[in-house]
């Protein structure tokens, strides 16, 4: 057996990045039910976005209310619930799994390999995880919004494999971002380039990778079972 665990990511590879639609639809709604001028609120959201990433929000709604002082606005807590209800709908949708996902999972438990995950996420995916079709398959899920650290940290790798009980280069890292796969590689790890087919919005650019990536690479996730021997 060359390696004793699966690290996977999430949004790109366990699941489709963000709808691009219904992210900027659901975050329209929120400022509409928040009474807030959509441009001011975009642009506290995207500034909060390393904040709400490493956890300096324990909740949506901290992050919400925040926004909503700044603004200048009375915070009124019905409207912050429904704010909070939209969004929760809206990221739950999105941790729908990709095509044999969950096959793929359950055959590397039936295989005796350990599993986790590594998500630079908010608060929300951390909360709605447990209700998931993945859950029961991770032995180690790390948010970034809960331990405070974010790919392509390596100490965010290190805790992974010290978690699942193995030493670095006996994990093999599944990411769809090349930057995250360099970090992980060089820690030691096994790292693989998940490229599935382009799933492209119209008028939404194709992602490109931030450096190149010259190690191998899967265009389905059924491939990683084929990468954990030889």
């Amino acid at each position: 057996m060359k390696y004793k665990a699966v690290v996977f990511d999430l949004f790109g590879t366990l699941v489709d990045n963000y709808d691009y639609i219904g992210y900027a639809s659901a975050l329209r709604e929120t400022s509409s039910i928040l009474k807030l001028h959509h441009e001011d609120f975009m642009r506290l959201w995207k500034e909060t976005a390393i904040k709400r990433t490493t956890g300096g929000f324990k909740t949506l709604e901290e992050n919400l209310v925040y926004i909503c002082r700044e603004l200048n606005v009375p915070v009124k807590q019905f409207d912050i619930n429904l704010a909070r209800m939209v969004r929760l709908d809206y990221v739950a949708l999105s941790l729908a799994p990709r095509k044999y996902f969950i096959e793929t999972l359950s055959q590397l438990k039936t295989d005796g390999y350990k599993v986790g995950l590594i998500s630079n996420c908010s608060m929300e995916v951390p909360m709605l995880w447990p209700n998931t079709p993945f859950a029961p398959f991770f032995d180690v899920p790390l948010f970034s919004s809960n331990t405070g650290i974010v790919k392509p940290d390596a100490r965010i790798f290190q805790m992974a494999a010290e978690q699942l009980g193995v030493n670095p280069e006996d994990c093999l890292f599944v990411d769809d971002n090349s930057v995250n796969l360099t970090a992980a590689a060089a820690l030691g790890m096994g790292a693989v380039l998940y490229a599935a087919p382009e799933e492209v919005e119209p008028g939404v650019p194709v992602k490109k990778q931030e450096i190149p990536w010259e190690g191998p690479s899967i265009k389905s996730i059924e491939e990683t079972l084929d990468m954990l021997v030889g």
